[in-house]
C-alpha cells in the first residue's frame, strides 16, 4: 500500500493512531511487535534504512553495523528478526527520503530489496511519504503490488467546504468542555481556514493553543476570543512584521481573506542544481471567502 500527502496533512498522525488503536484492541506478548513503524533519515541509503529497522525492532546487534569491518546480509538479518518478532505489518514513513536524488538503477535496487523483505518475511509493506514517493510505483517490481494507493489532501473551501466543516464538528464533539463549541459554524470555520490554509497540522497547533487558553481560564467552552489570542501568540509572533489586522478572528467575515493550496510539493529529478529538485507547495492569491465559494 502507498500513502502520500504533502507536509502537514497528517500522515504521521494517521499511522501512529492506527498502531495505537490496533495494539489496544489486541493482546500481544512482550517479545512480539505486530506493527513496525520505521522512519527514513534524510540523506541515508538503503542499508542505513535496514539498519534503522533493526534498531526499531530493538535488535541487540543492530549497532554492529557501524563498526569497521563488520559484514552481514542486512536483508536476511532483518527478515529473520521480523519473523522472530511476529511482525504482521511494516510501515516505512518519510519514504521519499529514500528515493530522492537516486538514479533509476538505485531505485530499482531499493524496490528489489523491499520485495525480498516482503516476500521472505511474508508481511505487507505500507510506504508513506510526500507526493513524489509515488515514483517507487513506477518500478516493475512494485507497480502491481501497490494496488492500494491513498492520497491525503489539504482541506479546500472551493472543492468541498462541507468536508472541512464536518471535520471541525467532530473535533468540537471531542473537546473537554461541558458545552462543546460549534466550530463548524461560519464565524468559526471561515477564519480557522484562513489561518491554516487547509493544512491539518497548522489547524491542530492553533486549536491546541486555543484550548490551553480557554482551560486556563476555566471557561465552559471555546470562544472566538480564545482562538484569536492563540493566533496572536503563535502565528503573528512568527511573522517578522506582524500586523494586528491580519488576524482573521478579528475581522468581519466578508473581509476574511482565504488562500488554499493550488499546487502540492513536487520533485523535479531533471533540475541542474540538486537544491532545486524539490519544489515547494504553492497557494492561491488571498481572496474574500465569499468569492472563493462562487
Amino acid at each position: 500500500m502507498l500513502i502520500t500527502g504533502d507536509t502537514g496533512v497528517g500522515k504521521s498522525h494517521l499511522i501512529n493512531e492506527y498502531k495505537k488503536r490496533t495494539l489496544a484492541s489486541q493482546h500481544y506478548g512482550r517479545t512480539t511487535m505486530p506493527i513496525l513503524i520505521s522512519r527514513i533519515s534524510s540523506g541515508k541509503g538503503f542499508d542505513a534504512t535496514l539498519h534503522q529497522m533493526l534498531v526499531d525492532l530493538d535488535h541487540f546487534g543492530g549497532y554492529q553495523f557501524n563498526k569497521r569491518g563488520y559484514r552481514t546480509d542486512l536483508r536476511k538479518k532483518l527478515v529473520d528478526n521480523l519473523i522472530k518478532a511476529q511482525v504482521e505489518l511494516l510501515i516505512i514513513n518519510e519514504f521519499q527520503e529514500l528515493i530522492e536524488f537516486k538514479t533509476d538503477i538505485e531505485r530499482q535496487h531499493i524496490a528489489n530489496g523491499l520485495k525480498y523483505i516482503s516476500e521472505e518475511a511474508k508481511i505487507p509493506i505500507v510506504l508513506v511519504g510526500m507526493p513524489w514517493a509515488e515514483q517507487i510505483a513506477e518500478e516493475p517490481q512494485w507497480s502491481s503490488r501497490l494496488v492500494r494507493r491513498r492520497k491525503l489532501e489539504y482541506f479546500s473551501l472551493v472543492k468541498d467546504s462541507k468536508r472541512f466543516r464536518r471535520y471541525l464538528e467532530h473535533l468540537s464533539q471531542n473537546m473537554p468542555f461541558e458545552h462543546p463549541p460549534k466550530l463548524e459554524e461560519l464565524h468559526f470555520s471561515i477564519p480557522l481556514f484562513a489561518a491554516c490554509k487547509g493544512e491539518n497540522r497548522a489547524l491542530k497547533h492553533l486549536l491546541i493553543e486555543s484550548l490551553k487558553i480557554a482551560m486556563s481560564k476555566n471557561d465552559p467552552t471555546l470562544e472566538i476570543q480564545h482562538i484569536s489570542a492563540a493566533y496572536d501568540s503563535t502565528f503573528l509572533n512568527n511573522n517578522a512584521n506582524p500586523e494586528k489586522n491580519n488576524n482573521p478572528f478579528k475581522l468581519p467575515l466578508e473581509k476574511v481573506m482565504i488562500s488554499e493550496i493550488v499546487m502540492p510539493s513536487s520533485y523535479n529529478p531533471n533540475a541542474l542544481n540538486p537544491q532545486d529538485r524539490i519544489i515547494a507547495r504553492q497557494f492561491s492569491e488571498p481572496k474574500s471567502f465569499t468569492l472563493k465559494l462562487k
